[in-house]
């Protein structure tokens, strides 16, 4: 049986719950997720859409700017602002839900670290999770399982 995963923003307007485990888990040290979050990183689960359900509240997506020029959108409460997920690239089928706004946010820990190459210089890396300069191959990091589901929703 599949773990659940509840969260939501601060105010309490938007929850939703994961309905199953994420596809994969990245940490990211780009300088738009510095910019966007005002923080070193952000720790996006890549999850299907429709394994997220909206217990209350609707986000509303919100076009970022990105310096690779593709389509970003943030998901977030109507009310207090927090963004809650993502969607890179306008892929409907598939969202980045951010960690930090999970209940329980040590339950998803990162299966890489990307875009270390902008990583703020104070921050260690763990030696044992994969850590790359810009993107990795999905080949060879994720698990079969994640690939297939990924397949599925983006064929």
């Amino acid at each position: 049986m599949s773990r659940t995963f509840d969260g939501g923003c601060s105010c309490g307007a938007v929850r939703y719950q994961l309905t199953s485990e994420p596809m994969f888990v990245h940490c990211c040290h780009c300088l738009d997720c510095q910019r966007q979050t005002g923080s070193a990183f952000v720790l996006n689960a890549l999850i299907e859409t429709d394994r997220i359900a909206l217990l209350s509240g609707e986000p509303i997506p919100i076009a970022m700017p990105t310096d690779s020029g593709r389509p970003h959108d943030v998901y977030r409460c109507p009310k207090c602002l927090i963004a809650v997920w993502s969607d890179y690239g306008r892929r409907p089928n598939l969202r980045f839900v951010r960690v930090g706004t999970l209940d329980n946010p040590k339950a998803l820990v990162p299966d890489v670290h990307i875009f270390t190459r902008s990583k703020q210089p104070w921050i260690g890396l763990p030696p044992d999770v994969p850590a790359v300069e810009v993107y990795y191959d999905m080949q060879k990091l994720w698990p079969a399982e994640s690939l297939e589901r990924r397949k599925a929703i983006l064929g």
